[in-house]
């Protein structure tokens, strides 16, 4: 036969829409022509196509041939049609069967040996095919981060000329299983433990509190206070992921190239970019555009440390994020729309010396700096922390004595990250069976029906919000931290006693009143 059909897939966000590779070879002068919207890596195929066929033992036919992408509207690039386009040649050249094909689906990209060489994107594109009931052939390099996909039928190649041996019956494919993935290593100590920082009691609270409801959270006070130190450490008290959250997360990687451990794939994201980020690298972008920052910290944590050095605009884009979950990209050739949802944990010194009280700047430098993080970045944070110094001999003295203690009686030690993470999955999960939710994410109708307040606690807390100056927007952040301060109590109903605690964490706000009073 002249004409074959090949199936195999390619990226759009996180999915992995289905590509038709139709190969037809005609008599005439020998040429090769790649239509369908091939960017220039595809259309550089040709080449790759045409040496590992020879390389690898097969001749190439010296005809004139026409290979059609379909559909024909969707933007193709990378190297990871390869596979499918010289798979098509050899069927096209009579040296297969058309048959064999069809239960198949081919991605890869070629060396000029014949080798296989691994592609960004092999999970959705495990996802995608396990849905349309086909086998895919991929990279042995890809098989372990395909085979998190239970239901995909994966088989990993080598070479071309492996993937001819199994078509032909003559050699098969292994399977790549998850069941062969070893067992993640005990991780409880990767991330430290909050009990190695000393004192700051007050913002330990307030990360158990932000970690229990899915809040955001800004730490400031002086510099070496152990902002950063509390920020790493809230990994340590946040459950794992799920399985479909999980693969998610591994997705996002898979497109982005980034290697993902089937080991711990589980495990929540960190991204701490540098100040020096651009917007575009904050929310992703480019011409096809990619997953930025806040898409790989997806179900997990963004931090960014020393907030106001950012710039202004790469902190706004961040707003209509943080109230959606998700962002869409538009560009004049692609659209795509990427998850977002993400706990965002902000560091800062309250003045640019580092500390207010050091008698180093005076109060309009003060303003100056902290106005470079604008009202309504802030109106999206839910805690607002000081941190402050503390004595340093008695801070040696209290670890010393909390070394002890450890070693003595290591499971009484109540500020532990085990303890703390025990009491965080009790509050989720009594969050999720009441509402289907973390509280952070509770819409205005679901704050009324499950944040309901005596007239009296309402009173109290619009009328702090009225001296501080604060929108609706903070009213109802306030009011869903307050529900979080009751669900670790496993208390129903938010008292005075609750909302008071919320109120607490908004040391910003009241550092900004103190500043700008007459």
């Amino acid at each position: 036969m002249s004409l074959s059909v090949v199936y195999t897939r390619a990226n759009l966000g996180i999915d992995a829409p289905l590509v038709t590779i139709e190969v037809h070879l005609s008599n005439g002068l020998p040429g090769f022509h790649l239509v369908g919207l091939p960017e220039t890596t595809v259309k550089e195929s040709r080449d790759r196509v045409r040496s590992a066929m020879v390389n690898a033992g097969f001749e190439f036919p010296n005809k004139r041939i026409t290979v059609n992408m379909a559909p024909a509207d969707l933007p193709k690039g990378g190297g990871r049609f390869d596979l499918a386009i010289a798979v098509g040649i050899i069927c096209a050249s009579e040296e297969l069967g058309a048959g064999c094909l069809e239960e198949y689906e081919f991605v890869g990209e070629l060396a000029l040996a014949g080798n296989l060489r691994a592609v960004k994107g092999a999970l959705p594109m495990a996802f995608a095919s396990a849905k349309s009931r086909r086998n895919l052939i991929l990279p042995e390099e890809n098989a372990n981060e395909a085979a998190l996909v239970e239901d995909a039928c994966v088989l990993s190649a080598k070479s071309l000329w492996d993937v001819y041996l199994h078509l032909i019956d003559k050699q098969r494919l292994p399977i790549a299983s998850n069941k062969t993935i070893a067992k993640p290593a005990n991780t409880n100590n990767q991330y430290g433990d909050l009990d190695e920082i000393i004192d700051q009691q007050h913002a330990k609270r307030a990360l158990q509190i932000c970690a229990a409801g899915g809040h955001n959270l800004l730490l400031f006070g002086p510099a070496g206070t152990g902002k950063s130190m509390l920020a790493n450490r809230l990994l340590s008290i946040l459950p794992d992921l799920n399985s479909q959250d999980a693969l998610t997360v591994a997705s996002i990687k898979s497109i982005s190239g980034e290697s993902i451990c089937p080991q711990n794939y589980k495990q929540r994201p960190f991204r701490q970019p540098h100040h020096s980020s651009s917007a575009a690298a904050i929310v992703g972008g480019g011409t096809y555009p990619m997953p930025g920052e806040i898409t790989l910290a997806h179900k997990g944590v963004l931090f960014l440390d020393e907030l106001p050095e950012f710039g202004r605009h790469a902190l706004d884009v961040m707003r209509e994020p943080l109230e959606t979950g998700e962002i869409n990209l538009s560009r004049a050739k692609h659209k795509a729309t990427y998850p977002a949802d993400f706990q965002l944990i902000a560091a800062m010194n309250p003045s640019p010396t580092g500390d207010v009280d050091d008698n180093r700047c005076n109060q309009d430098q003060i303003l100056r700096y902290l106005n470079k993080v604008s009202g309504p970045l802030l109106d999206r944070i839910d805690l607002q922390v000081h941190v402050p110094r503390v004595e340093i001999s008695a801070a040696l003295q209290k670890a010393e004595n909390i070394t002890k203690q450890k070693e003595t009686n290591p499971d009484s030690f109540v500020s532990s990250s085990k303890n703390i993470k025990q009491t965080v999955v009790k509050a989720q999960q009594l969050q999720v069976k009441r509402q289907g939710s973390l509280n952070a994410r509770l819409s205005n109708k679901g704050l009324t029906l499950h944040a309901q307040l005596q007239r009296d606690d309402q009173t109290f807390l619009t009328t702090a919000l009225d001296r501080l100056g604060l929108s609706m927007r903070a009213f109802h952040r306030t009011l869903k931290v307050a529900r979080t301060i009751a669900d670790l109590d496993d208390i129903p109903q938010i008292s005075k006693q609750h909302i008071a605690e919320a109120l607490s964490y908004r040391h910003f706000d009241k550092l900004l009143k103190q500043l700008t009073a007459p």
